[in-house]
C-alpha cells in the first residue's frame, strides 16, 4: 500500500526574494497564502528586485513580529533589525513593473527604503501590493481569474520531499528545499509525483495543478552564503533529466481557494490526474 500524502511544510515569503518563514498553519486569501509576497523591492526604475540579479539579497533574513516581521542582514550586525509591518497604508503610491504587468503599489516608510539601500548597497524601495489589486493569472490558463500577488505568476508552489530527494541523489552536494521557495511542501509518494496531478485536496480544500514550474539561475544561490554555486548546480543536475524545451522544471504552480485554513499534517488527495 502507498504512504499516505500529507502537508509536511508551509512557508510564506513576506517579501518577494527575501528569506521565507516556516508556519505551522496559514490562511488563504485570494492572491495565496495570507502575508506572502504582498511586499516588494524595486529599484530606482520602479521595477522589481530579486535575487536573479542580487544574489545577495539572500542575506536578508526575515523573521515572525507581533502584526508584522523584521528584517536582519547576515552580515552586518551594525545594521539594527528593522520592522515591517504585515499591510502599508495608502499614503504614498507609485506604479511598479513585474516581469510584464504594471501594477500600482504603496509606498512602504521611508526608514525602510533607507535602511534597505544601505543593506544592499543601491537605490531600494519597498513597496506593497493592496487587496485593490488586480493581478491575474495567467489568462490562458485561469478561467477561473485567480489572482496573484507579487509572485512570479501563481498563488501557490507545491513541491513533493521525494522529489528533492530523488535530486539530491543525484549532487555531489545534497540542497536544501529553500532554493526552490515552495509554499507548500507534501510528503509521501513517489519523486515527481506532483507532475501528474490536476486536482487535488488539502485537508477539505481544492486545489489544481495548472503547470510545471520553470526553474531560473536563483536555484544556484546558496540561502545561507549568497554565493552561487560555480558548477551552477542543482539546475545543471536538473537540465540533464528535467527539460522541457527551453526550461527545466521542478514543482507545480497551482492555483487554490480564495478563503480556509491550511494546517502542516493535513491529508492530501489526488483527486484527478492530467
Amino acid at each position: 500500500m502507498a504512504a499516505p500524502l500529507f502537508l509536511q511544510d508551509l512557508y510564506i515569503y513576506p517579501v518577494k526574494s527575501l528569506g521565507g518563514i516556516r508556519v505551522a498553519q496559514a490562511e488563504l486569501e485570494p492572491r495565496g497564502l495570507r502575508h506572502d509576497r504582498r511586499w516588494l523591492l524595486v529599484d530606482e526604475h520602479n521595477r522589481f528586485m530579486t535575487q536573479r540579479q542580487m544574489p545577495e539579497m539572500a542575506l536578508l533574513r526575515v523573521a515572525p513580529a507581533h502584526n508584522g516581521f523584521l528584517l536582519t542582514h547576515a552580515r552586518r550586525p551594525d545594521l539594527l533589525p528593522l520592522y515591517i509591518p504585515f499591510a502599508a497604508t495608502p499614503e504614498r503610491t507609485l506604479f511598479v513593473t513585474i516581469w510584464d504587468d504594471m501594477v500600482f503599489a504603496w509606498r512602504g516608510a521611508r526608514e525602510a527604503d533607507e535602511w534597505l539601500s544601505e543593506a544592499l548597497g543601491r537605490s531600494s524601495k519597498l513597496v506593497y501590493m493592496s487587496d485593490m489589486v488586480c493581478r491575474d493569472v495567467e489568462p490562458e490558463l485561469n478561467p477561473e481569474g485567480h489572482l496573484v500577488s507579487f509572485a512570479d505568476g501563481y498563488p501557490f508552489l507545491l513541491i513533493g520531499q521525494s522529489s528533492l530527494d530523488e535530486l539530491n541523489s543525484r549532487l555531489a552536494e545534497p540542497v536544501l528545499m529553500d532554493r526552490f521557495r515552495p509554499n507548500l511542501v507534501f510528503s509521501g509518494g513517489k519523486a515527481f509525483s506532483e507532475d501528474t496531478w490536476e486536482h487535488f485536496q488539502v485537508g477539505e480544500l481544492p486545489f489544481r495543478a495548472v503547470r510545471a514550474c520553470g526553474r531560473c539561475v536563483m536555484t544556484t544561490v546558496d540561502q545561507r552564503t549568497a554565493q552561487k554555486n560555480p558548477a551552477g548546480e542543482p539546475l545543471r543536475t536538473l537540465a540533464t533529466y528535467r527539460s522541457q524545451g527551453s526550461k527545466v522544471m521542478f514543482g507545480q504552480n497551482v492555483t487554490g481557494p480564495s478563503r480556509g485554513l491550511l494546517r502542516t499534517g493535513d491529508p492530501v488527495q489526488v483527486q484527478s490526474l492530467k
